[in-house]
C-alpha cells in the first residue's frame, strides 16, 4: 500500500511540476533517524516521502486524523501513526523510539504547525533523537503547498542538511539545548538555500 500509494502521490505532483532535490548523500541509507522538515502545507509532506523512498517515512500526525474510520485505516497504511499534541503521553516518545531502533525512519515537523512563519521549534524531534540516540537529518521544502499552488506551477525543492548529533561531552539539559539551536539553524539556512536557487 505504501509503494502503491507512492507512485500514485509522484504521478499527481509531477503533473504540475518535477521535484529538484538538492544533498541527498546526507541522508543515512543503514540505521534509524529522525527526518526533521520545514511544514507549510500538505504537499510538502508527500513530496518528503517521494523524495527518500525506498525508505519508508512513518510520520507522526495529530490524533485528528485518525477519529474517522477510513482516514485512520489510509494513515496507518502509510506507516502514520497518531500523537495528541496538546497532551502529549508517553507513548509520543515511545513509539518513535522504537521505530528507530529497529532502523526506521520517523518524520517529524518540528514547527508542529503548516505555517511559513518563524515559529519556535518544537522539543519532539530532539527529545525523541536523544531517547533514540539516533541523529537528526534536517530538510527544508519549497514549492506549492496547497491545490491552488499547484496549479502555479511552482517547481518543488527539497534540500537534505547533514545529520545533526547529541553531544555527549556536555551534560544532558544542555546537549538538548544545543541540539535544538542546531536544528532551528540548520532548518532556516536550508530554507534560505532554497529561496536563493530559485
Amino acid at each position: 500500500m505504501y509503494t502503491f500509494s507512492r507512485y500514485v502521490a509522484m504521478f499527481f505532483l509531477s503533473l504540475f511540476g518535477r521535484l529538484k532535490e538538492y544533498d541527498k548523500k546526507n541522508i543515512p541509507v543503514k540505521d534509524g533517524f529522525v527526518l526533521a522538515c520545514t511544514h507549510t502545507g500538505w504537499v510538502d509532506i508527500l513530496w518528503l516521502g517521494i523524495s527518500v523512498y525506498p525508505i519508508p517515512v512513518h510520520y507522526m500526525a495529530k490524533k485528528e486524523l485518525f477519529e474517522n474510520r477510513l482516514l485512520r485505516w489510509l494513515m496507518r497504511q502509510l506507516h502514520a501513526f497518531p500523537v495528541d499534541r496538546e497532551n502529549p503521553g508517553p507513548s509520543a516518545i515511545k513509539m518513535p523510539m522504537r521505530l528507530i531502533k529497529e532502523g526506521k525512519v520517523v518524520g517529524i515537523f518540528p514547527s508542529g504547525t503548516r505555517t511559513s512563519e518563524d515559529v519556535p521549534l518544537k522539543r519532539g524531534a530532539v527529545t525523541i533523537a536523544s531517547y533514540a540516540k539516533a541523529p537528526i537529518v534536517p530538510a527544508a521544502y519549497v514549492g506549492p503547498n496547497n491545490f491552488k499552488e499547484l496549479f502555479q506551477r511552482e517547481k518543488p525543492r527539497i534540500i537534505y542538511g547533514e545529520p545533526l548529533y547529541l553531544n555527549d561531552k556536555l551534560s544532558k539539559k544542555d546537549a538538548l539545548d544545543l541540539l535544538a539551536v542546531e536544528l532551528d539553524q540548520s532548518l532556516k539556512k536550508l530554507q534560505e538555500q532554497l529561496e536563493k536557487n530559485k
